[in-house]
């Protein structure tokens, strides 16, 4: 998987594997027949909630970042298949690395940080059973929770984006696979014949309902840069490569 931020675990010979399948529904994917980005990004939280809800968890996880690696995208009415393992932790989040395969064919790798939050929604300390249970595939491998992407540029155009009561979920802000949908827009707008291969998602603050977003993108290097803004900060930036 490429990457030029951080070293990523290797899938474990043993330990917690969750494996889940699922088919590629209507509203998942887009006029081509191929999966949306932000149904991708769903189907990960989806297999990730499976996972701690199933080893007895309690809390929530909100995700702090999120790279992605696509080969191919599946297509509508085929049968997908989702393996995740927790691959490092923090002393307030955990990595966690997914595969997405159909037919034995893999199409997509993702690694999420998530951050674990308390019922106030501010980060806490992993649980004392964590280590236990992740332990074997997480290997006392330690990961940073810091942020890497660059600010927006100064006076860049911005476009006005509406957030609708649909974007915001139980903990009370704006779920992360929305930001998808204003990503993959931009990308329609400023390059549309271009195809994304790889991306680097940072969730800075959360969106609450109400605010008011603006976007921002630019071009860097070989990337696409994407913001989505508030009044006076970031919400999320993004990375992505691109292929035409």
């Amino acid at each position: 998987m490429k990457n030029y931020l951080w070293p990523l675990a290797e899938f474990p010979p043993d330990g917690r594997l969750v494996e889940r399948s699922r088919r590629v529904r209507l509203g998942d994917v887009s006029t081509n027949g191929q999966l949306r980005l932000d149904a991708l990004a769903r189907y990960l939280q989806d297999v990730a909630a499976d996972d701690v809800n199933e080893a007895g968890l309690a809390g929530a996880w909100v995700l702090r970042r999120l790279l992605v690696e696509i080969k191919a995208r599946p297509e509508f009415a085929v049968d997908v298949d989702l393996a995740t393992f927790c691959s490092g932790s923090g002393p307030r989040w955990a990595e966690r690395r997914t595969t997405l395969k159909t037919a034995g064919r893999l199409l997509i790798e993702a690694v999420g940080l998530w951050v674990f939050v308390d019922s106030s929604g501010r980060p806490a300390e992993l649980e004392k059973q964590f280590l236990p249970i992740y332990g074997d595939t997480a290997r006392d491998r330690k990961v940073s929770g810091r942020l890497r992407l660059p600010s927006p540029p100064a006076n860049a155009p911005e476009k006005l984006f509406v957030t609708r009561s649909s974007d915001f979920d139980v903990l009370g802000h704006m779920n992360n696979a929305v930001a998808w949908v204003v990503i993959e827009q931009e990308v329609l707008h400023v390059e549309p014949q271009a195809t994304i291969v790889s991306a680097l998602l940072e969730y800075r603050t959360p969106v609450a309902p109400g605010s008011e977003l603006k976007v921002v993108s630019s071009r860097q290097d070989d990337c696409l840069m994407v913001w989505i803004l508030g009044a006076n900060e970031t919400f999320v930036s993004a990375r992505l490569v691109l292929t035409q």
